[in-house]
């Protein structure tokens, strides 16, 4: 099994038929011995930026609205960001691994003029309690695989879950070619 830590992606398995999480790319921020944290990368909402954080819409990639991040904490949220360089660090940031973080959504916007590459920002997180992680990925819900740089700033993610399970190695990949509904099939 590929070891889960922050970084990583998870991507839900055809078995995984919670709403939330349905053919969903998950990117794991933080993973400790209390448990794990993560932003879904590919539910864009229609709601902008702007409308909710004034002055931010500026700031993120397209496009510029908020992301469902998860089903825990929905009235908060969480910036997640890449760094231009990684000597260049703003105020505010988080490392979560090489030039990918956390961004304190408290900083000034004007403090970061140059230093991010890119940044966008979740309407609450997915989160698991210590070993529920573990247990959901043994029973077949999560395929755990690498992140690349790409995915989490994604212009469109309608096909991040394809893309993501078509670039794996070995049987992984056929899974990207399943129809919606097996039974169709």
């Amino acid at each position: 099994m590929t070891e889960v830590r922050a970084g990583m992606l998870l991507v839900a398995t055809p078995v995984l038929l919670d709403p939330n999480f349905v053919e969903t790319v998950v990117l794991l921020l933080d993973v400790d011995d209390q448990g794990a944290l993560g932003v879904v990368l590919n539910r864009p909402s229609a709601i902008p930026v702007d409308a909710v954080l004034d002055g931010w819409g500026d700031v993120v990639v397209e496009p510029e609205v908020l992301f469902q991040g998860g089903p825990v904490s929905t009235q908060g949220a969480l910036a997640v960001a890449t760094l231009r360089a990684e000597d260049d660090v703003p105020v505010g940031f988080r490392s979560v691994e090489g030039r990918l973080g956390l961004l304190d959504l408290d900083t000034p916007v004007e403090l970061l003029e140059g230093s991010l590459e890119g940044l966008r920002i979740f309407a609450g997180y997915a989160g698991w309690g210590a070993e529920q992680l573990a247990g959901e990925i043994e029973e077949g819900s999560w395929y755990v695989v690498p992140a690349l740089e790409p995915d989490v700033f994604r212009l469109d993610p309608a096909s991040l879950w394809r893309d993501v399970l078509r670039r794996q190695p070995g049987e992984l990949a056929w899974h990207s070619t399943r129809p919606m509904d097996p039974e169709l099939n």
